[in-house]
C-alpha cells in the first residue's frame, strides 16, 4: 500500500492555487518554481493551469484516480502544504473530499491509513507519507 494521494490527485484539478509573491524561486531560494506560476493580482501568483476553467495544475504529472506525483513537491506552494488527505491527521477533509467525488472517486476513509500500522509493525519497506521509499532522502523543509 502506498500513500493515497499518489493514486489520486484530485485535488490538483479543482482548486486555484494561489500564494504570495515572496513563495516564488524568483524571490526564495528553493521556492515555487516561477515558470509554472502566473500572475493573480498586485500580491499573488497562482500556479499556471488553475486560475480559470479547466482547472489542471502545471505542476501536475498523473492519471487522475490511478498515479499522481507533484514535480515540484518539495517546492509546492503553502496552499497545497494547507490541503489535508481525509484522515490522514484524523478527520475529514472537505476539500479533499469534494476533489475526490468531482472525479468519481469514493472519500478516504481511516481504512485508507491502516497501511501506516502495518507499514510501522513490518521491517520499514514501505513509503513514507510523502510516498518515499525508506532508501530514499528526505529534502529539507523549505524555509518560510
Amino acid at each position: 500500500m502506498m500513500h493515497p494521494c499518489l493514486t489520486c490527485g484530485a485535488c490538483c484539478t479543482q482548486y486555484r492555487v494561489a500564494f504570495h509573491w515572496m513563495e516564488s524561486d524568483a524571490f526564495t531560494e528553493g521556492g515555487v518554481p516561477s515558470a509554472l506560476t502566473e500572475p493573480l493580482d498586485a500580491h499573488r501568483l497562482c500556479m499556471r493551469g488553475t486560475y480559470s476553467e479547466p482547472v489542471r495544475c502545471a505542476a501536475l504529472d498523473a492519471e487522475i484516480g490511478v498515479r499522481s506525483r507533484c514535480s515540484i513537491h518539495p517546492n509546492r506552494p503553502s496552499a497545497c502544504r494547507e490541503v489535508d488527505a481525509s484522515w490522514e491527521y484524523g478527520q475529514a477533509s472537505a476539500q479533499c473530499d469534494k476533489a475526490r467525488i468531482a472525479h468519481g472517486l469514493a472519500p478516504l476513509t481511516l481504512a485508507d491509513w491502516r497501511w501506516r500500522d502495518d507499514a510501522a509493525n513490518d521491517d520499514d519497506d514501505h513509503p513514507d507519507d510523502s510516498g518515499n521509499s525508506p532508501n530514499t532522502p528526505t529534502l529539507p523543509p523549505i524555509a518560510a
